[in-house]
């Protein structure tokens, strides 16, 4: 039943009054109250209301205005049963004051009557009760038959028109609603999204700080082992310290960068070309600013190939080249190969994994493996 359209009824938002701008409002009230007005003095102006009834008439008033206010509130709440019977009581009404003489206020309560019931009751109710009161009006209303067709015409006109217009008001009011709750949703998705990138970038800047640590920490140990003197030990303990402060460095430069305030990544490459032995960068094509994480790749990719060599080929030659395409970045870091170090299958290996990970997220690639004597390591992202 509730799927059938002629049983369906205006949606909440229609029957209420949200959405609709306060000129209206006010110009709406304005014009029921001179109508209410207008009948209430044509009402109570006739020479015959005394008495009883007067008495009457008033209890009349009183009660037409509580089955009015009644009617709206049942056809918000969609009790049809309630609000059929509210309405026939409105056309009781009617019909009393027509027999009692009332005619104005007869006329207005069954032309009031058919709107509403156009406006705020399903088609399939609204229909009959709309032909019920007009027909009373016609058979009352002593005007020529021309001027009471346009009359019905013109009513039946109005309580479309409201309906219409109110179902378009409800209409936009929903989709308000829904696009509202799309937009917290995409802002909940995008806060989300939002820590899960700062939670990745520290966790790969803490992999390659503790896995540089782990390079120092190894040696010291091996050192250890073999009876090194106390300055040989010193010199790895403060190698070690040195790149946990590199770290905590890092993790502060890498929030920096995550809310905008990054450094070139050429000058990235070049302070870290400085930090390390034996290595140069070339840059090529035309420089153009990249994405937060676009940058943030780069600058670890380079961080964790340096990392390797230091670890696995110490001493090793290492040429590192930044290539700006049309559409994608290119870092390439290549060593010449060497000795592999005493350490050299210390720590998880994991950082070219992340590494991989994260360009795949950003659309883009990363490969790595042996290249001529050495290792080459090629990290690809979309501009």
């Amino acid at each position: 039943m509730r799927d059938n359209a002629s049983m369906r009824w205006p949606s909440p938002e229609a029957l209420s009054r949200m959405g609709v701008s306060r000129p209206r409002r006010v110009l709406s009230r304005t014009t029921r109250a001179l109508a209410v007005g207008m009948v209430l003095w044509t009402t109570f102006s006739d020479k015959d209301v005394q008495g009883w009834r007067l008495a009457a008439t008033v209890v009349g008033v009183i009660l037409c205005g509580l089955a009015a206010w009644a009617f709206a509130r049942s056809t918000l709440h969609q009790r049809l049963l309630t609000s059929l019977g509210l309405l026939a009581l409105l056309f009781g009404i009617a019909t009393a004051a027509q027999s009692a003489g009332f005619r104005v206020p007869a006329l207005v309560l069954w032309c009031a009557g058919a709107i509403a019931a156009l406006e705020r009751l399903p088609l399939a109710a609204a229909l009959p009760s709309t032909a019920v009161a007009l027909g009373a009006y016609a058979v009352a209303n002593d005007d020529a038959w021309l001027t009471t067709a346009v009359t019905v015409v013109g009513l039946v006109l109005a309580g479309c028109v409201l309906r219409l217009d109110a179902e378009a008001r409800g209409n936009a009011l929903r989709l308000l609603a829904q696009e509202r709750a799309a937009r917290a949703a995409e802002a909940e998705s995008a806060a989300l999204a939002e820590r899960a990138r700062i939670a990745r970038e520290i966790h790969d800047v803490l992999a390659h700080s503790l896995s540089a640590q782990l390079v120092h920490l190894e040696a010291a140990r091996l050192l250890i082992e073999r009876g090194a003197d106390r300055d040989q030990l010193l010199e790895r303990v403060v190698a070690a310290r040195g790149m946990a402060r590199e770290g905590l460095a890092e993790t502060r430069q890498a929030l920096s960068a995550l809310r905008g305030e990054i450094s070139p990544v050429e000058d990235f490459l070049a302070e870290l070309v400085t930090a390390g032995d034996g290595a140069d960068v070339t840059v090529t094509g035309e420089r153009q600013p990249l994405q937060a994480e676009a940058s943030q790749a780069v600058r670890r990719v380079a961080q964790e190939a340096m990392t390797n060599v230091r670890k696995h080929a110490p001493g090793a030659k290492v040429h590192i080249r930044l290539d700006y395409g049309e559409h994608e970045v290119t870092l390439n870091v290549r060593d010449s190969g060497g000795t592999p170090g005493e350490f050299a299958r210390s720590g998880a290996g994991y950082g070219l994994l992340g590494m991989r990970e994260r360009a795949e997220l950003l659309g883009g690639s990363l490969e790595a493996g042996p290249y001529e004597e050495g290792f080459v390591v090629t990290l690809k992202v979309p501009v």
